[in-house]
């Protein structure tokens, strides 16, 4: 099956702040990452705060440009950004925002806004317009009355809602949810969660699903990619990531998700902070603080290899050293 979303090589820098006295480093925000989505999947990116999961999701759908690699979709080469074929391509690739009440524009109405990308697009107006929005609320969970208020005439959950409704609006093939439950109290995460694993099913849509609440992800993603400081460390079926993590970094996160009548006596602790991207660590970054570092981790980077069928991770300890040089 030829893949929807094709990533190569892709690198994402951002030059340091001058000073009087000196300049800060180059932040490599996503590093060297090769991935491949097939329609109707959801691929899950996990990872600490700083780790470059937003920046990647934002290169894939072409809002952030790459410093090296390049992005295709069903494909074709992503059009560069701002081009009349970038414009007409967004269409079919959307993002669901972390932050709903930020998105969204409160001098509109949250009908209005539901209905600009049909308007953008040319895809509807007049009453066509006004039957998709009814469809696209209800579609969504929401009442068609709630379309003449304003988003901070609603809640957290319902701004949502009204999220997913607009990016759905041009049926799109590809959905990029950017931490789009973390504003959300535990029960409504559920609640959106569910309308967002159904909309899928439903509409074959693929997704890229981006979070750090591993719970989540383990509820809706088929695979999971696990980033550490710009580049994926591990990546595997979401069963195998949280059945059987591989690296050390994927066993630390995974023995943080509590379990019902599961103990804490077995949760891996890291030491230190995650260290500063400007001035990343020689070898693997994530060796100084992995407590089964061996001295050529400190040397080489592993190279993300597999380790079983459809199954990748980039450890020392689970691959052959590299002879090259140090990145």
């Amino acid at each position: 099956m030829t893949p929807l979303l094709k990533a190569e090589g892709l690198v994402r820098c951002y030059e340091g702040q001058k000073t009087l006295f000196k300049k800060s480093g180059t932040v490599r925000a996503v590093d060297r990452i090769d991935l491949t989505l097939k329609p109707g999947e959801t691929l899950g990116f996990v990872g600490e705060s700083g780790s470059g999961k937003s920046t990647l999701g934002r290169m894939l759908l072409g809002i952030d440009p790459a410093t090296e690699g390049h992005v295709s979709f069903d494909g074709k080469p992503m059009p560069q950004m701002y081009s009349p074929e970038w414009r007409a391509l967004r269409a079919q690739m959307q993002l669901v925002f972390q932050d709903p009440l930020a998105a969204l524009d409160r001098r509109l109405t949250i009908a209005d806004q539901i209905g600009e990308p049909l308007e953008i697009h040319g895809l509807a107006k007049g009453y066509a317009l006004k039957e998709r929005v009814s469809a696209l609320m209800e579609q969504v969970g929401l009442r068609p009355e709630q379309g003449a208020r304003y988003p901070h005439e609603l809640s957290g959950g319902q701004r949502q809602r009204v999220i997913i409704a607009r990016a759905l609006a041009t049926s799109p093939r590809l959905l990029v949810c950017d931490e789009p439950v973390s504003a959300l109290d535990v029960s409504i995460q559920a609640q959106v969660v569910n309308l967002l694993r159904d909309l899928q099913e439903d509409h074959g849509i693929a997704m890229v699903f981006i979070s750090h609440d591993l719970k989540v992800v383990r509820n809706i993603c088929d695979r999971v990619a696990v980033m550490y400081l710009g580049r994926i460390v591990e990546e595997a079926s979401s069963d195998e990531i949280f059945a059987y993590p591989q690296h050390p970094y994927t066993k630390a996160l995974v023995s943080s998700v509590p379990l019902p009548g599961q103990s804490l006596q077995g949760r891996i602790l890291l030491k230190g902070e995650p260290p500063n991207p400007a001035h990343r660590p020689s070898g693997c970054a994530f060796h100084p603080r992995c407590s089964a570092a061996i001295p050529s981790c400190a040397i080489d980077v592993p190279a993300l290899e597999n380790t079983a069928p459809k199954r990748r991770a980039a450890c020392h300890l689970l691959n052959k050293p590299l002879s090259g040089k140090v990145a």
